[in-house]
């Protein structure tokens, strides 16, 4: 029997094409570390409004996550992933023609207008074609993907950039999304009932809520305590994450340590492999223990003293730049164990509204922490120009260390809530 032909095996097939595109919208939402200095000079613009540059993609990003549950819900993953990666390569296609700061700011948002519908399709795809004991694992292989997309925005996007420029690279990206897009929407349904094959044991296909329940869905997710203590901690976690390797992680190591772009990328880089593997192994290590919240909450410890010493030492020696970047990218692993949580205790037919609540965390966090640090690094700035960009003191990152510190430990005081006050029982 072919993979195509049974459903076990062609889950594999669609899951891949929609991972796929959802690696290519986490190219795009980090790859601005890469081309910061480029795009500072293109725009004649400062630490702060490149800060809000990077962060329009993720503050519309986190706005639309609500809507995007209700539309995968109702109308479906395969739509609904479809129509957001053709709008995604639009924007990408704006932003790489733009000459003006306006036009480039319009061109990332509706990148992250219409890209913030991948994943929440992902995982609504998941919810209908794996069991419940798959989930958990399929949840981490699936935050993989997004670490996947953040090595592609490291070195390979800087050599990429290197070789032909900035604009011409988003242009080849977008070129490879719309294939992607059109591919989604040709060969993924959104059920194995629905794609002609047997359901998979353990896996009803859920019939699709109706506009009156999707809003008692939604009701019922946003008066639960526990979204709201998820919400926090996937707000600094994931807001820091995608603030230091999608936009100062690069300035940093280059600005303190003097190396070039294409160095400096390779530390980001091996956050994104930690990204990649953590997830998985965390996903893998709950449903093998039965353990979440005493992950998470070890992962924050970890977590909050990794940043905490970068903003203690400032410039520690380059290898623990090197392995405090690999554990901030691995140890997001350990905080999106909560997703399960969120997804076990809301009905089926609400899985897309509550882990689309949830979700939409991460991004306003990278909404909210680029602008800030870039403020901060724009009071230490020393007067000084390096190719168009602004050189900032090892003082002024040391403070933008911090507040990635003090977030980091927002979100473990928060962990401790979740495993001690409510352990998932609460409701």
């Amino acid at each position: 029997m072919s993979y195509w032909s049974s459903a076990r095996g062609r889950r594999w097939i669609l899951w891949a094409l929609l991972a796929a595109s959802y690696l290519l919208v986490n190219t795009y939402r980090l790859s601005t570390a890469v081309v910061a200095e480029e795009l500072m000079t293109a725009f004649e613009i400062a630490g702060a409004q490149l800060g809000t540059l990077h962060a329009s993609f993720f503050f519309v990003y986190a706005l639309m996550q609500i809507p995007t549950g209700v539309l995968v819900d109702s109308v479906g993953p395969r739509r609904t992933a479809a129509v957001g990666g053709i709008g995604t390569n639009i924007g990408a296609v704006v932003f790489a023609l733009a000459g003006s700061y306006p036009v480039a700011f319009a061109g990332r948002f509706l990148i992250g207008l219409s890209g913030s519908v991948i994943f929440v399709s992902i995982l609504r795809f998941c919810a209908s074609w794996y069991t419940a004991e798959e989930f958990g694992t399929m949840n981490g292989v699936s935050f993989a993907v997004a670490g996947a997309g953040g090595i592609v925005a490291t070195t390979p996007f800087a050599l990429l950039v290197g070789a032909a420029g900035w604009r011409t690279s988003v242009l080849v990206l977008a070129v490879a999304g719309f294939g992607l897009a059109i591919s989604v929407y040709l060969f993924v349904r959104d059920s194995p009932e629905r794609a002609g094959l047997e359901a998979i044991e353990g896996v009803p296909e859920p019939p699709r809520p109706s506009a009156s329940e999707s809003w008692d869905f939604l009701k019922a997710v946003v008066r639960d305590r526990l979204t709201w203590v998820v919400f926090v901690i996937l707000f600094c976690t994931g807001g820091v994450n995608l603030t230091l390797f999608g936009l100062w992680g690069i300035p940093y190591v280059r600005q303190v340590y003097g190396t070039s772009v294409t160095v400096a990328s390779l530390f980001t880089l091996l956050g994104g492999v930690g990204a990649v593997l953590g997830p998985p192994f965390f996903g893998w290590l709950s449903d093998r223990t039965g353990l979440r919240t005493e992950i998470v909450v070890v992962g924050g410890v970890v977590y909050t003293a990794v940043l905490a010493l970068i903003a203690i030492l400032g410039d520690p020696p380059l290898p623990v730049i090197a392995i405090a970047f690999f554990l901030t990218g691995g140890l997001l692993g350990s905080f999106v164990l909560t997703y399960p949580l969120i997804k076990e205790r809301n009905p089926d037919r609400a899985s897309g509204i509550a882990l689309g609540t949830i979700n939409g965390a991460s991004f306003l966090g990278a909404a909210v922490f680029p602008s800030a640090m870039g403020l901060i690094l724009d009071s230490y700035w020393t007067g000084e120009l390096a190719g168009g960009a602004r050189v900032y003191t090892t003082t002024g990152y040391r403070v933008a260390f911090g507040l990635a510190a003090g977030a980091a430990g927002l979100a473990l005081c928060c962990s401790l809530w979740l495993h001690v006050v409510d352990d998932g029982q609460v409701a």
